[in-house]
């Protein structure tokens, strides 16, 4: 007769699981906005360039509504800058919620080279542009956000969109700048280790009191099912 003390045990590696009372926050990068041109600046929301979504951001936008409707969302946040906006309406629209804007949310301040001033900037390797990709700083840009302010804001609004969703999921459409201060707080990286996330990507944080946890970075399995290691430029 077999006792119980002879049957094998068994200890299978463990799955994630949310901890009580923490807020799970979708970051969604807004879809492709519209090119700049050479004297057409773009306009300005509170001294920030506010291009709409280009032909291609409007269909990133549906295929982030796709992968994401049959997700629980509790709550979608936008920016005060129209590209989140946009991005979010189709699944705002297949979930039935409303939007809500949080100026926080809003994109690094680029200071003198805001307008789509800065795409210009980068595409041409301006040296200051050289160097805010070797110094991994938006401030040595004249006149843009301190970094220091740039990671309090950013800090700031997601900690208190988590204190207003324990135990919820919400989807968070932001800007590329905002999506890599928040995984470079969650990490302890680099300040641009992070940056680069693809047009309506999506990235993963689970927020909790005593720390921000990272599950998933660019998840752009909605947009091409191929695996691609194909780097996006900042702009």
């Amino acid at each position: 007769m077999e006792r119980e003390s002879d049957k094998q045990v068994e200890y299978r590696q463990g799955r994630f699981r949310t901890p009580p009372g923490a807020t799970e926050v979708l970051l969604v990068r807004h879809g492709e906005s519209e090119p700049a041109r050479p004297g057409e600046p773009f306009p300005l929301v509170d001294g920030q360039g506010d291009p709409g979504l280009a032909p291609e951001g409007r269909e990133h936008a549906e295929r982030v509504a796709l992968r994401l409707a049959t997700e629980r969302v509790d709550a979608i946040y936008v920016s005060s800058l129209r590209r989140t906006s946009q991005t979010a309406a189709p699944l705002a629209a297949r979930l039935g919620l409303t939007p809500v804007m949080e100026p926080e949310l809003r994109e690094v301040h680029l200071g003198e080279w805001e307008g789509g001033l800065f795409r210009r900037m980068v595409a041409e390797g301006h040296p200051t542009a050289q160097r805010m990709s070797a110094e991994e700083r938006w401030d040595v840009i004249p006149g843009a956000e301190p970094a220091a302010a740039f990671s309090d804001r950013v800090g700031k609004v997601l900690a208190k969109l988590a204190a207003a969703h324990p135990d919820q999921r919400i989807v968070v459409v932001t800007h590329g700048g905002v999506i890599a201060e928040a995984l470079a707080a969650a990490t302890g990286s680099r300040p641009f280790a992070f940056l680069g996330a693809d047009n309506a990507s999506v990235s993963h944080l689970v927020l909790t009191e005593a720390r921000w946890i990272l599950r998933r970075f660019n998840d752009t399995a909605h947009l091409d099912p191929a695996f691609s290691t194909t780097a996006a430029l900042p702009t």
